[in-house]
Parts: C-alpha cells; sequence; structure tokens
C-alpha cells in the first residue's frame, strides 16, 4: 500500500501529529520508510492487531505491531473501536513507556486495595465511600491490566465490577441457602472439562482476588449466618434486583471474554499471506509462540478465583451463559493443544532455517532438499498443521525468506549498474541465485513425489494426505522474482554477446567498410548499456516496475542494433567466395545467431550459400576430369599411386569440408535439413572420387607386385669399378620400400603374394640394406682411403673383406647370415677407422707446432729473457701423446714391433714430427730475424743496454754489447733448438733425437747466421754512437783544480802542450766566458734522446750517461760561481768597512748580476746586508 495515499490513515494521521505535535514532514517521512508501511498494512488488514507509536531520538516516528520494550517517552497504542457504527473507528491510548504499566498495576494490588480495605474496617470514612473508592481503584487496575496485557500482545480477561459491589454479593448468599450451595457443588461434579474447580456460592468474596484478607471474608460469611439464624428479613424486591444485578454483570463479561478469545482464536496466520503480504518464517514461528503464550495465559485467567466466582454464579442462577462458558473454556483448551503441537513440530523447521541464516549463500544450493525434507516431516507429524492452506503460507515464507537471502546476496542496483564494468562476476552471481531457486522448486517437487509413494506404500486405514495444492500458489511471489532474475541474466548474456563485437573484423573487398559497421553497432550498445545501467532503481524487487519500463526500451534499442547487425552478416556472407569463408564469419556472429530478429533475416542468405555449395562441387568434378590424366605433377616427392591417392583424397577432402561448414552454418543458424538436390550432387561427385580411388588403388597394387619380384630376386652387392663397391640395385629397393611406406600409411591397397612377402620381411630387409649400405661405404673407405705407408699393415684386413663381399655376392635380400658377414666388415673397418683418427691426430699435433711462439716479447715489448715455458710443457705432453698414439696404432692394426711394416709406418709419422718440429723452430728463429730487421720491427726493440759514465773506464754501455745481446742471442737459439729434443724419436731405425737432426737444416742454420750478422752490425753502430760522445772527454778527464788554477794564474785554462804563459790574473768577464761556455754545453746534453735504437732492434738507454754528464758540468761551474760568491762577500764586508774600501777585486754589482745568470740563489745573510 501507498501509506500516504490511503485515506483509511486519515484518522490515525491526525490522532498521532496530535499526540505527538508533529510537523507533516515528519509524517511522510515516517510513512516512506518500508518497515512503518509494512506495519500500517498489517495493521489495517486485520482487526486483532495493536499498533503503537513511539519517537526515537535518532530514527524520528516509529511504528510496531507490539509494544516497543526499549521506549522511555511517550507510547501511543492505536486499536480498532468496539462499535464501528458509532462514528469512531479508532481508540487511541496514550501512556508511558518502560514499566509504567506495570508499576501502576502493582501499587493497586500491594498498597491501594489494602489500605482501603483496612479504611472500610475502621469505619473512619463516611459509608459507601470506601466501597467506591475500591470500585474506582478496581476499574482503574483493570484497565491498566488491560493496556499491559495488549503491550506484551496478551488477551487479558477482565472481571466484572460487580464482584466489587459487596452488599450484592451479601443478598446473593443471603439468597442462596444451604441446599442450593449443595446443590451448585453437586453439579460441579458433573463438570467433565476440569476448569471449574468449585462453583458453589459459599467460595465467593468480596473483591475475588488472591491478596484479599481471609479473616475478612470469613467475618462477612459468619455474619451473615447469624443474620440468617436470628431471622432477619430482607426486602425480597432488593434481593431479586441485586442478585439480578450481579447475575447480569457476569453475562456480560462472559459474553466479552467470549468475544475477546473468539476474536483471539479466529486469528488465521495464514490470512497475511493470502492477503498478498510477504512475511518470512521467522514471523510465523513467533506468531505461534505468542499464541501458544497468549492461550496459555488465557487459561490461567479461566483458572483464576475471580472466573471461579463467575462461573458459581451462572451456575447458581441456572443461566444460559455458564454453558458458553464451557464452550470458551474447551476451545481455550484446545487452541492450546494445537498450539502446542504446532510450536512443538515448527522446531525442526525453525532450526534448519536457522542453519540456514547462518550459511553463505553458495552453501543454499545444496541445503534446500533437507529444508523441504523439514517441511514434509512437519506435514506428516503435525495433528493440527497437516493442512493446505498453513503448508502453503509456510512454503510461501520460506519462497520468501530465499527471496530476501538472495536480494541481499546481489549488488542490488549494481546489478545493472557493472554491465559498464565488470559484468563477469556478477553473471555468475545471477546464475547462483536463479540455480538456486530452481532447486527450490525441484525440491518441492521431489518432497511432493516423494509423500505420493508414501501415500500409495501406506497400509494404514488413514494414510496421511499428499500435497494435493497447485504449485503456483507456492510460487507466486518466487517466480515473479525468478523472472526477474532471469530477465536480467538475458541482459547480462546479450551484453556479453555484444562486447565480443569489439574485436570482430572483416577481412574482403568490403572488410573494411563492414567492420566499421560492426564497430557503430558496438558503441550505439554501448550507449543503450550506460543509460539501463543509470537506472536509480533496485533491479532485484519486482515490485518496482521503473525496471520493467527501462528494460523495455532496452530491448527495443537491441532489436534495432539486431537488425543492423544483420545486414552487416548478410553483406559478409554475399562477399564469401568459398563455403568456408562463409562459415568462419557465421562462427565470427555466434552469439547472436538465436535471436528471434536475426533467425527471420536467414533464409535468404542460406539459399545463396546452398547455391555456392552446388557451384563448388561442379568445380570439384571440372578439376577431377581435367586432372586425372596428367598425375605427373603429383610425381615430384611420393610415388604415383600414393600422388594419385593423395589428390584423390585432397578433392575428397574438399567436398567434405565444404559440405561440413555448410551444415555448420546451418546448425548455427537454427538445423535446417539439407536439400535433396544439394544432397543427390554431393553423393554423386563422392561416388566418383570414391570409384578413381579403387582403380588407382587395383593398378598400384600390380605394379608394385612387379616391382616387389624383381627386388626380390636381385643380388646384394656388385663391384663397379673393381676398387668400388656399391649396393645392387639401391634406388630399386628404395623405391619399393617407400611405395611400401606409404601402402601401409595408406590403407586400402590389396597386396599380391610377392608384395605382401616383402611387405612381411620389410623390416629385416631395412635392417640388411642399413647393414650392406654400411659394409659397402667401409670397404669403400678402407680401401680408397688408405696410404702408402699404412698398406703393409693392412693387408690381412683387406682379405678378409674380400672373403666376405664374395660371400654375399651370392645372396639376395631375403637371404640369411648377411648381418653376421656384416659385422665382421664392419669390425675391420671401425679399427682401422680409429687408427685413421689417431693418425689423423697425430698430423694435427705435429701441425699445430707450426702456430706456437717459442719467443715472445715481455710486458715492456722486449723479448723475454728465455722461451715460452708453458709451450714448452705443451710440446713435451704432446711428445708423449704421441708415443701413446703410435702404441694404441700398433695394437689396432696387431703389427710386429719388429716387422719392417711397422718401422716402416714410424718412419712415416717420425718424418711427420720433424717437419712439424722444422716448422716450430722455423717459427722462433724467423721471429728474431725479423725482429732485427729495420724495415720488419717497425721500430720496436728487442734488446736494451744503457750508456753509463764511470770513473775508470769512461764511456761504456752496460752490458756491454759482447757479453749482453750477443751472449743473449746465443742462449736463447741455443733453447729454441733445444724445444726439439722435447719430443722423443718416433722412429726406432734413426739414432739421435730430434735437436741433432733440426741443426743441420739449412734453412734454420742460414737464419741463424743471419741473426748474428745482425748482432755485428749493431756492434759497430753502437762504437759510432760512444765515439760522438767523446767531445765531452775533457770533462770528466780533465782535473777540475788543476784547469781553476790554471785559469786564475793566467785568466784562461793552458792548451794542450802549452806549459807556461804570462800571468793574467782573470776579469770579469773571463768568468762569465767560462760560465757561459758550461752553460751551453749544459743545454746542449740535456737536449740528448734519452733513449735510440739502434739498427731497429737494440735500444740504449742515454739517461745514466745523461744525467751523470749533468752532473760534471754542474760542478765545473759551481767552482766558478763558489769564487765569484765568497769575491761577492768579501767585496761586501770591505763596504760596510771605511778603512777597507775601495780594495775590492771585481765590482760588486756585476758580480752580483753574473751569479744570478748563473742560477745562483744568494744566502740569506748576504742578501740582508745587501738590503
Amino acid at each position: 500500500m501507498e501509506g500516504s495515499d490511503d485515506e483509511r490513515l486519515e484518522p490515525i494521521r491526525m490522532l498521532v501529529q496530535r499526540s505527538f505535535r508533529l510537523d507533516p514532514d515528519k509524517w511522510r517521512d515516517f510513512v516512506s520508510e518500508s518497515s512503518n508501511r509494512t506495519a500500517l498494512t498489517r495493521f489495517m488488514s486485520s482487526p486483532d492487531y495493536l499498533l503503537f507509536f513511539h519517537l526515537q531520538p535518532d530514527s524520528g516516528l516509529q511504528a510496531s505491531l507490539g509494544f516497543p520494550s526499549a521506549a522511555q517517552s511517550k507510547v501511543v497504542c492505536v486499536s480498532r473501536a468496539a462499535q464501528e457504527g458509532s462514528g469512531k473507528a479508532f481508540r487511541i491510548q496514550e501512556f508511558s513507556g518502560g514499566k509504567a504499566l506495570s508499576g501502576l498495576v502493582g501499587l493497586s494490588e500491594e498498597v491501594s486495595c489494602p489500605l482501603l480495605n483496612r479504611v472500610a474496617d475502621s469505619s473512619s470514612w463516611a459509608v459507601g465511600v470506601a466501597p467506591d473508592a475500591m470500585k474506582l481503584l478496581e476499574k482503574q487496575k483493570n484497565a491498566a491490566q488491560v493496556v499491559e496485557a495488549k503491550v506484551e500482545g496478551l488477551t487479558f480477561l477482565p472481571p466484572p465490577d460487580a464482584l466489587c459491589n459487596q452488599d450484592d454479593l451479601d443478598r446473593f448468599l443471603a439468597r442462596s441457602g444451604p441446599d442450593q450451595g449443595g446443590g451448585c457443588h453437586d453439579n460441579d461434579n458433573s463438570n467433565t472439562n476440569g476448569l471449574v474447580q468449585d462453583p458453589s456460592p459459599k467460595n465467593l468474596s468480596l473483591t475475588g482476588s488472591n491478596n484479599s484478607d481471609n479473616s475478612h471474608h470469613d467475618d462477612s460469611v459468619e455474619e451473615c449466618s447469624s443474620l440468617h439464624d436470628n431471622g432477619f428479613h430482607v426486602d425480597q424486591n432488593e434481593q431479586k434486583l441485586s442478585v439480578a444485578r450481579l447475575l447480569h454483570a457476569c453475562e456480560e463479561t462472559v459474553v466479552e471474554w467470549v468475544e475477546l478469545v473468539s476474536d483471539f482464536l479466529q486469528q488465521d496466520w495464514s490470512g497475511l499471506v493470502l492477503d498478498r503480504q510477504k512475511p518470512v518464517p521467522s514471523e510465523e514461528f513467533s506468531f505461534w509462540k505468542n499464541r501458544l503464550k497468549n492461550l496459555l495465559f488465557i487459561q490461567d485467567q479461566l483458572l483464576s478465583a475471580k472466573a471461579q466466582q463467575v462461573s458459581s454464579i451462572l451456575k447458581a442462577e441456572d443461566s444460559i451463559y455458564w454453558a458458553a462458558l464451557q464452550d470458551l473454556q474447551r476451545h481455550v483448551q484446545e487452541g492450546v493443544r494445537e498450539a502446542e503441537d504446532i510450536t512443538l513440530h515448527l522446531t525442526p523447521v525453525q532450526q534448519k532455517l536457522s542453519e540456514v541464516l547462518e550459511m553463505d549463500f553458495l552453501q543454499l544450493k545444496d541445503n534446500v532438499a533437507a529444508v523441504m525434507d523439514k517441511v514434509g516431516l512437519l506435514w506428516t507429524g503435525s495433528e493440527f498443521y497437516c493442512r493446505p492452506r498453513r503448508t502453503v503460507v509456510l512454503l510461501q515464507e520460506i519462497c520468501n525468506l530465499y527471496i530476501q537471502l538472495s536480494r541481499d546476496f546481489l549488488p542490488g542496483q549494481e546489478v545493472i549498474g557493472v554491465l559498464v564494468s565488470e559484468p563477469g562476476p556478477v553473471l555468475q552471481d545471477i546464475r547462483l541465485v536463479i540455480q538456486t531457486l530452481q532447486a527450490l522448486k525441484s525440491a518441492f517437487c521431489e518432497q511432493q513425489t516423494q509423500l505420493e509413494h508414501q501415500n500409495q506404500n501406506q497400509i494404514q486405514a488413514t494414510p496421511t494426505p499428499s500435497w494435493t495444492f497447485p504449485s503456483h500458489l507456492v510460487f507466486f511471489h518466487l517466480d515473479t522474482f525468478l523472472n526477474r532474475l532471469l530477465s536480467i541474466q538475458e541482459v547480462h548474456l546479450v551484453t556479453a554477446r555484444f562486447y565480443q563485437l569489439d574485436q570482430a573484423v572483416l577481412s574482403g573487398a568490403s572488410g573494411t567498410l563492414l567492420t566499421v559497421g560492426i564497430q557503430q553497432v558496438y558503441q550505439d550498445f554501448l550507449v543503450q548499456v550506460r543509460l539501463l545501467s543509470a537506472c536509480s532503481c533496485d533491479p532485484t524487487d519486482p515490485e518496482d516496475q521503473t525496471f520493467e519500463l527501462e528494460l523495455d526500451q532496452f530491448w527495443e534499442q537491441v532489436l534495432d542494433l539486431e537488425t543492423r547487425l544483420v545486414s552487416v552478416l548478410s553483406k559478409a556472407l554475399e562477399d564469401c567466395s568459398e563455403v568456408a569463408s562463409a562459415a568462419k564469419v557465421v562462427k565470427m556472429f555466434w552469439f547472436f545467431l538465436d535471436r528471434p530478429r536475426v533467425q527471420d533475416q536467414l533464409p535468404p542468405c542460406l539459399a545463396r550459400l546452398e547455391d555456392q555449395v552446388l557451384s563448388d562441387l561442379d568445380r570439384t568434378e571440372l578439376e577431377f576430369y581435367s586432372q586425372k590424366e596428367k598425375p605427373e605433377r603429383w610425381f615430384r616427392f611420393c610415388p604415383a599411386g600414393a600422388a594419385r591417392l593423395c589428390w584423390n583424397r585432397q578433392l575428397r577432402r574438399r567436398t567434405q569440408e565444404t559440405l561440413r561448414s555448410f551444415r555448420t552454418i546451418q546448425n548455427l543458424c537454427g538445423g535446417v535439413a539439407l536439400a535433396p538436390a544439394l544432397l543427390q550432387r554431393a553423393e554423386q561427385v563422392v561416388e566418383l572420387l570414391q570409384d578413381f580411388r579403387t582403380s588407382t588403388r587395383s593398378d598400384w597394387s600390380a605394379g608394385l607386385e612387379e616391382d616387389c619380384g624383381s627386388v626380390l630376386n636381385q643380388k646384394l652387392v656388385q663391384i663397379d669399378p673393381p676398387t668400388h663397391l656399391e649396393v645392387a640395385g639401391r634406388k630399386q629397393l628404395e623405391a619399393v620400400l617407400q611405395q611400401l611406406r606409404y601402402v601401409s600409411r595408406e590403407g586400402g591397397v590389396a597386396l599380391r603374394p610377392n608384395a605382401d612377402r616383402l611387405l612381411l620381411a620389410r623390416d629385416d630387409i631395412t635392417r640388411t640394406f642399413v647393414l650392406l649400405d654400411q659394409t659397402v661405404s667401409c670397404y669403400n673407405q678402407v680401401v680408397g682411403g688408405a696410404m702408402e705407408a699404412e698398406l703393409p699393415l693392412i693387408q690381412e684386413q683387406l682379405q678378409q673383406l674380400n672373403d666376405t663381399l664374395s660371400e654375399l655376392q651370392s645372396k639376395t635380400w631375403i637371404c640369411k647370415g648377411v648381418q653376421q658377414e656384416s659385422q665382421q666388415a664392419l669390425a675391420v673397418h671401425s679399427s682401422i677407422t680409429e687408427a685413421r683418427a689417431n693418425m689423423d691426430a697425430m698430423r694435427t699435433i705435429a701441425q699445430g707446432w707450426a702456430e706456437l711462439d717459442l719467443l715472445q716479447r715481455s710486458g715492456d715489448s722486449l723479448l723475454e729473457s728465455s722461451v715460452n715455458d708453458q709451450i714448452c710443457r705443451g710440446i713435451k705432453t704432446d711428445g708423449e701423446q704421441l708415443l701413446s698414439l703410435t702404441q694404441v696404432n700398433r695394437r689396432l692394426y696387431s703389427a710386429d714391433e719388429a716387422s719392417e711394416a711397422w718401422t716402416g709406418y714410424l718412419d712415416y709419422i717420425d718424418d711427420r714430427v720433424q717437419d712439424g718440429l722444422l716448422q716450430l723452430l722455423h717459427r722462433a728463429l724467423r721471429f728474431l730475424t725479423n725482429s732485427m730487421n729495420t724495415q720488419q720491427s717497425g721500430g720496436a726493440a728487442l734488446l736494451a743496454v744503457s750508456l753509463q759514465l764511470q770513473d775508470s773506464r769512461g764511456l761504456v754501455f752496460e752490458p756491454s754489447i759482447d757479453d749482453g745481446p750477443a751472449a743473449f742471442l746465443k742462449t736463447i737459439i741455443r733453447d729454441v733448438y733445444g724445444a726439439g729434443a722435447l719430443v722423443p724419436r718416433i722412429s726406432v731405425g734413426r739414432h739421435g733425437d730430434y735437436q741433432e737432426s733440426l741443426r743441420q737444416n739449412p734453412e734454420l742454420c742460414a737464419l741463424e747466421q743471419e741473426v748474428m750478422t745482425r748482432l755485428l752490425q749493431v756492434k759497430e753502430e753502437a762504437e759510432k754512437l760512444r765515439a760522438g760522445l767523446d767531445r765531452y772527454a775533457h770533462l770528466w778527464l780533465s782535473d777540475k783544480q788543476a784547469v781553476f788554477q790554471e785559469f786564475l794564474a793566467y785568466g784562461k785554462p793552458l792548451a794542450v802542450g802549452e806549459v807556461e804563459a804570462d800571468k793574467n790574473p782573470p776579469s770579469l768577464k773571463d768568468f762569465q766566458r767560462e760560465i757561459q761556455v758550461l752553460l751551453t754545453i749544459s743545454s746542449e746534453v740535456t737536449h740528448l734522446d734519452e733513449g735510440v735504437v739502434l739498427q731497429g732492434w737494440l735500444q740504449v738507454d742515454m739517461h745514466p750517461f745523461i744525467t751523470c754528464l749533468l752532473s760534471i758540468i754542474l760542478d765545473w761551474k759551481d767552482m766558478y760561481t763558489d769564487f765569484l760568491l765568497e769575491s761577492a762577500t768579501n767585496s761586501l764586508q770591505q763596504a760596510t768597512r771605511p778603512q777597507d774600501r775601495g780594495s775590492a777585486s771585481f765590482d760588486l754589482t756585476d758580480t752580483i748580476l753574473l751569479l744570478e745568470v748563473a742560477g745562483v740563489e744568494l744566502p740569506e745573510h748576504l742578501a740582508a746586508k745587501l738590503q
């Protein structure tokens, strides 16, 4: 119901707004909540509900059908009016929340009533005041108990107010004598229901409450008896009036009780579901639990003292309502029995559904059968629940529960929203929900069938009834929800199909244009998906019709897009030149071929494809007739018969592929059967190809039989020319074996005797052919590759091979013993081949020496002091390996060490080894000669010496040319020849080692002589270098002090042979001349090269000589400058003493300038004096 638009709610709205002082907006917010709408709908659908309103601080106004136990503020209770014809449809009551009602009742029972009783006994109040107050208080207490019971969902039976009038009770007791009382008591014995325990009037009291004072009751009875005994006469009219008043009150109470209890007993839970409500099982469980509680509460009230008083009065006056009270008690007892039975048998269902609520949704599908089993046990086990109406309601509630769980499991609005992102996981969830709900329906059918079988197999007189009610009553709401889910699933499936268009690419003449059209359809579909996914409603709510409208628009657009895709498909099929291509196109669009709009447009396309299939069959037949007489084009790589069959198979495969492609198209497009004309034409072509295959197989079998007969009589080997051996009929045998392989692979070719015989022996013949081919190859290799030195050693083996060939020449391909004879030849070949491999290894070793460098330069590019040790160790190892290999070959040849053949073989190896050593030594000596050649050395020095100036010997080379380079080169040459002695001699008939033989080699001697010549040339050039430096000899040969004394005496050094001259002390210019000469020589020496290479290979280090000579020149210069410095010092001292002025020998200023030119730094004390 739409709460805000229902006119029936207008009185309730006015009452609630007035009571809580609410704004109209608050009421609209209240009605918009689903829980409040549900409570209002149930209240309006049944007159038995109470509707409670209360305010919550956080959520505002709230409504419920039960009293809100947590309410602490005012609570408004709305109920149906007792008489709707009075103009007031609803009754409203206001009371405080919490425990207010319970407190009011307790206050009345425990405080107010006992207090008033004591006041009445004391007679301190005026007559009639205390009873009236007691009556008023009793009415208030009853009203509070009624509201409290309604709040707790219970039915309170209010006692009659007349029981509070003690005067009426006294008059009733006065009129009812002991006899009547006894009669009443006797009548009570006839009661069979056990509810009315003692209906006699003697049990009546003033208040009827268990809390009343018993002594007061006893005193009242005793007083009444005393008055009766004294003969007190009461006015009969007043007594009748009091009794009538009391009886009328009790009868009205019974009527009210019957009405209240009858209304409650008539409440039926199934009415909610039948009124299109959607409760869940937990609500029905609560209903029966509360019903049982209320019935027990009513039963306790009917057994209370006040109820017994009412029953006693009615029975004593023989009222017709006493029977109604008895029926009421019986109906309550039956209701208790029914509620207990249903509550007991509903417990297993409740427990199972509680387990279901705790499960993951993935587990629900496997547990629906168990739920239905529990419902079936409820049907068969309960006495009162075995009714179609109640079972249908429970099953509908279970369906509602599964609908609720399904909606909670699905993402609500995102069920459609994910279409634009990741629809895959949500689609899986939708399928799971659909499968679960369908499993629930299947479980219902299985349970229904099981109950029918149980009913048929039961032997009892009254078998348990089956579920004969229609299933659509059970699954009305579930089917609606399931249909909605199926619609959503269809949307997801269609979306997934259209998403595949994103990768669709068509080829051909119009491929690009068609691909653009497909992409445009895809983009338009994305627009529609975005519009649908933007819907703000919950698609999983079947009551919301907004989504249905959106979905209808979506399907309308999808139909239009499918029409456009059909156009693209038709055009693509028209462009296909082959049926296979058309099949590929159809497979590309398979995902929407089952759509109705597509199915309507397919027949014309299929008709065109059928014509194309007929054209392909015609082309196949034409090609067959045009090519079957020209088979040579197929003989290139396989036998003629196999080529024909292969060609025939290709034609048949092409025909079958065409038909298969067309069937594929038809199956994808709806499974239409092939046309009869097409089938007949296809059978004709296939029959034609099969006939050709049969004739080809027959011809091939005949030709193969002839070839096999020729091969079987063929000899094994033939010699042509005399020294060359060949397998006889090799090509013919290979061709026959190839045909047999193709025959075995082809199948269906009938083999005749020779062919069958050869086929059976094919493996043996193949092995024989392989062995024979190896034997022939081995023979040719042994004979054709023999060395002259080897022939004397293999004469015996060659004879064995010739004997084997003689045996093989007399045998055919099916003879025995070929393998044994071939093995002998292979053994001979193996030993000889191994010996030749060893010879090749020895030859490789000897030839490898020619690439080795015995002499190498060191890190400073000079020649190392000796031959390379690593290479020498390798040569020695090679020599040992050579000896080992010769011993291995002697064993392989089975040669005698003393035989002439073996000696000649060793001499052959010895020659190869000596040639290798010759190349090794030749390479080393050639390295020396090239390094000592000015044109070939490239300026890189080979050896090095230094030029030094020694006191005793003068200018010398260190080491000397004779003791250094000459001795070094001789040692190197000796070491080079020594490498020849590292290899042991192979020949046993030649004396001496390889070194002795190689020293006599003319080429090596010539190279050695060239080295010595280069050495003499460098000695001559070294002497020229040393002679050129003798111009500085006077510097280290002359006596400096003597020369200086001559200078001081004569002003110049005396020339050679000059004994005496005129003494002339030197002037400052003389000192300047001598110092300048020394500086010039020093500059000249400084610019000498520090390294000189003689003859392009001997490096002379000039640095020691230059350093020593510069030191000598410095000493000469210091001798002159020291004298001048001393003279300057003396001149300065004289300048400071007046008496010595004018006695200085040189001008002080010129002397200091000369010293500065000579590079002399003045001492600090002298510089200070100058300052």
